[in-house]
């Protein structure tokens, strides 16, 4: 063996480690969205420090708009708090196209009047009409909160969503040209009430729209009596633009008759090299939320811990 293959042979292995480490979830890369991990602010902080987490998501401080929405003063005061207590901010979720767009008129409770639909559908448009600006909103809240991803939807859910697929990704693909030019990633989310609700469906959707701007935010519980999480769901996914991850508390607590098997999604995961967030939504509006969050994140701690 020569001296330069020697050379080479150290090189390898100095940064072999390093290599695996990176692609290894570990506490560093769990995260939180903060409205549903304590009832201020504050709680939130403390939640996050007690697992020591180094991430946080936002939606919206409690009791107040979405952070997109609020002030930029207000916005700005609480991405200093998290920066002074040492929180970075990895996803920004936003309700944004959450709700029927124009063309797809989605299959209503027949006890709708004609008045109230008259008026739902009037104010749909004006959200329609603002999205662009909306957008730009939720991009600058980014922005000032240091993080580069932002959550979206893709309307609610038709009788046959498969056949605005192509309104779907010619809308993101507007949109792609925005998060582009602020270097800020779309991440489209799929969610049950939604044009795009499973992993199946995520796959389909992505393989529209081009840019690279564009990814998805997978939340298995939320196809949940859709599709098994593990390991249908998961194989449906175009893994390169899986940006973000985020887990209810439903589908991790041990006690849940709605469990998924959390530790086969991390282990996978691990071995196909994901290294971006997973997050906790705790999503339980029963009273229980706090305990919820803390028996949750527990849980995933655990699952890292052991993995």
């Amino acid at each position: 063996m020569t001296r330069r293959e020697l050379l080479a042979g150290a090189a390898c292995a100095a940064f072999a480690t390093p290599l695996l480490a990176k692609s290894r979830i570990d506490a560093s890369r769990i995260s939180a969205i903060t409205d549903e991990i304590g009832l201020s602010t504050e709680e939130s902080i403390a939640f996050a420090h007690h697992y020591g987490m180094q991430n946080v998501e936002i939606r919206n401080p409690p009791g107040k708009k979405e952070y997109f929405q609020l002030p930029e003063a207000e916005i700005k005061a609480d991405a200093a708090l998290f920066a002074r207590e040492g929180l970075k901010v990895s996803f920004v979720n936003t309700g944004l196209l959450k709700f029927t767009w124009p063309g797809m008129e989605a299959a209503r409770k027949r006890t709708e009047t004609p008045e109230a639909r008259d008026k739902r559908l009037a104010a749909e448009k004006l959200r329609w009409d603002a999205r662009l600006d909306d957008y730009r909103k939720a991009l600058r809240c980014a922005q000032i909160m240091g993080c580069d991803k932002v959550r979206v939807f893709a309307g609610t859910r038709t009788a046959e969503p498969s056949a605005v697929f192509q309104q779907v990704a010619d809308s993101l693909g507007e949109m792609s040209k925005l998060a582009e030019q602020e270097k800020v990633y779309l991440l489209l989310e799929n969610e049950g009430s939604q044009n795009v609700a499973t992993a199946e469906e995520l796959g389909q959707i992505m393989k529209m729209i081009p840019s690279k701007w564009v990814g998805f935010n997978w939340d298995p519980h939320n196809a949940y009596g859709k599709e098994k999480a593990f390991p249908e769901g998961y194989g449906f996914l175009p893994f390169a633009r899986m940006l973000n991850i985020q887990i209810k508390g439903k589908g991790v607590m041990p006690e849940s008759p709605e469990k998924e098997d959390w530790r086969a999604i991390f282990a996978a995961l691990n071995k196909d090299g994901y290294e971006h967030k997973i997050g906790l939504e705790t999503h339980l509006f029963d009273g229980t939320l706090i305990t919820a969050a803390h028996k949750s994140m527990d849980e995933i701690m655990k699952i890292v811990r052991e993995g």
